[in-house]
């Protein structure tokens, strides 16, 4: 049912002043409610200032026990840090202490290490100065020695030309020299006398000549050169040639020390020679060593430049074994002939084996650097460590085909080896040029075809080969030169020097004949020559 404008408009007024009315109440609530909440506020703030003003009268009256004790916790605090602080500083300074006395204790022991290396190197020095003073002592004395021993020689009978050629070549040199014909025995000189006939010594490598030679014979070594059952690079004439020791000690392994020994006596060592000098040593033999050295270094043997020089001519004038004798008086020398002990019962092929690798030592060896091969020497160098001191050994025959002269040389001292033994006998020869071709023999200075050597390896390859202990090599010489001073001029003979009468022999010569050069093809590939094949 529609109602009229008029009550509309009552019931509308009616309900905005309940509105109002319920908004006035409620306003008047909130305003109570507000004002109970202050007051209980401001109640509550009093009691709280009731209670803390008691509390701070309370702590007013406590204040200075509190502070008193407050101070001395501090105190004990501040203390206790101090101690801590102390403490802690003692040990660091401890520590420091501790470590700068390891750093002392290190210095000092450092400083100690490096005064004893230095105490060690001062005495080292003064023990190497000791030894080089003894070592230059000991050859002063050895020089000293030879310079006397020369001045008491006794020259009569002697060729002055050789001897002053000698001499003048062994120069500053401790040591002897011998000079004699290999056909005869004629001793035309020796420096040194007492060395070369009441000493011996050490042969070093020369033994290898005995061993070849017994090698050769007891068909060891075969026509070519080459060791029997046994692989080996070198042959015969490049093992003489380059002192091969591991060569020689193979050679030996298959003959044994016996044989070494009968073959050694038979060449005229361990024997006087029965040179008319009086105390002639007799030198030594290896008897009972096996070790393979006696076969390539000469242990335990000792000979003397006499048996040297008779070995030598030996294997050079067919096998017999001269006596060296000294002409004392005019009558001897111009009457000379000379004495065989004995001729060796060996095929002359089998001594002769020996001498293409006596010529390749002075070739292309260790000889090629003190002599002249163009003069056909054959020679045989050693060198090693006896009685204190270096050996240098050179044995030698020129010219090989007919042999006229036989050089050996033996020194002593440190800087020694046999090449420089090789260079004073080269000094020699070149003194004798002129005799060795004056014979007018156009192949006197030539090298026959049948014993020039074959060569088949170089020095360095020889050297590499040789895995035996050696001192007669290239490597082992010593880097000293050849001293050039020469001995006073009082050794060297004066006054007129007559022309050499020549000797009568008792003995053929060999001479080896060979085709003129004009008769030989110069293509050296299309050039052989038989070798020296032993005899059956």
């Amino acid at each position: 049912m529609l109602l009229s404008p008029e009550k509309c408009l009552s019931k509308f007024c009616s309900a905005i002043f309940l509105i109002l009315i319920s908004l006035s109440i409620n306003l008047s609530a909130q305003t109570k409610k507000t004002s109970v909440n202050k007051k209980k506020n401001q109640t509550e703030s009093k009691n709280s200032t009731q209670k803390v003003e008691p509390k701070q009268a309370k702590n007013a009256k406590a204040k200075p026990a509190d502070l008193k004790k407050q101070a001395e916790d501090k105190k004990r605090a501040d203390s206790r840090k101090t101690e801590d602080k102390k403490r802690a500083d003692s040990r660091r300074a401890e520590e420091n202490i501790r470590r700068a006395i390891e750093e002392a204790k290190q210095r000092a022991a450092q400083e100690a290490r490096r005064q004893a290396a230095l105490a060690e190197a001062r005495r080292r020095a003064e023990i190497a100065r000791e030894a080089q003073a003894r070592r230059i002592a000991f050859e002063r004395g050895l020089r000293t020695e030879t310079v006397a021993n020369i001045g008491n020689d006794n020259t009569e009978g002697e060729d002055l030309d050789v001897r002053r050629a000698a001499v003048n070549a062994l120069g500053n040199h401790a040591g002897t020299i011998v000079v004699l014909e290999p056909q005869t025995g004629k001793v035309l000189s020796i420096v040194n006398q007492d060395w070369a006939i009441r000493q011996s010594f050490k042969p070093c490598s020369t033994i290898k000549l005995v061993t070849a030679v017994a090698g050769i014979n007891e068909k060891v070594i075969n026509s070519d050169g080459n060791i029997r059952s046994k692989r080996f690079p070198l042959n015969l004439d490049d093992a003489l040639a380059y002192s091969n020791n591991s060569y020689f000690q193979a050679v030996g392994a298959q003959l044994g020390n016996a044989k070494m020994i009968s073959y050694a006596q038979m060449l005229g060592l361990g024997q006087r020679t029965g040179i008319n000098a009086a105390d002639e040593s007799s030198g030594r033999l290896a008897f009972g060593n096996n070790n393979a050295r006696i076969y390539s270094h000469g242990d335990d043997f000792e000979v003397t430049p006499l048996q040297l020089g008779v070995l030598v001519s030996t294997v050079s004038n067919g096998g017999r074994i001269i006596v060296p004798h000294i002409p004392r008086n005019k009558f001897e020398k111009a009457n000379f002939r000379g004495t065989m002990r004995y001729q060796i019962n060996l095929p002359n092929n089998n001594l002769q084996g020996v001498i293409p690798g006596m010529i390749g030592a002075a070739q292309y060896g260790t000889a090629r650097r003190g002599v002249d091969s163009s003069l056909a020497i054959a020679g045989k160098t050693g060198s090693c460590i006896a009685q204190g001191s270096w050996v240098g050994l050179f044995a030698s025959v020129a010219p090989v085909e007919n042999p006229k002269y036989a050089v050996i040389v033996i020194t002593r001292g440190q800087s020694e080896r046999g090449k420089y033994a090789a260079a004073i006998a080269g000094k020699i020869y070149q003194s004798l040029r002129r005799r060795l071709v004056e014979t007018g023999d156009e192949n006197l200075a030539k090298v026959p075809l049948e014993l020039r050597p074959e060569t088949k390896v170089n020095a360095k390859v020889s050297a590499q080969i040789d895995t035996a202990e050696g001192e007669d090599s290239e490597d082992n010489d010593a880097n000293n030169s050849v001293p050039k001073e020469t001995l006073t001029a009082q050794f060297a003979p004066k006054g007129t020097i007559k022309k050499e009468e020549k000797p009568t022999n008792l003995f053929p010569t060999i001479v080896v004949k060979v085709r003129k050069s004009s008769e030989i093809v110069r293509q050296s590939d299309e050039i052989t020559r038989p070798r020296i094949v032993p005899s059956n």
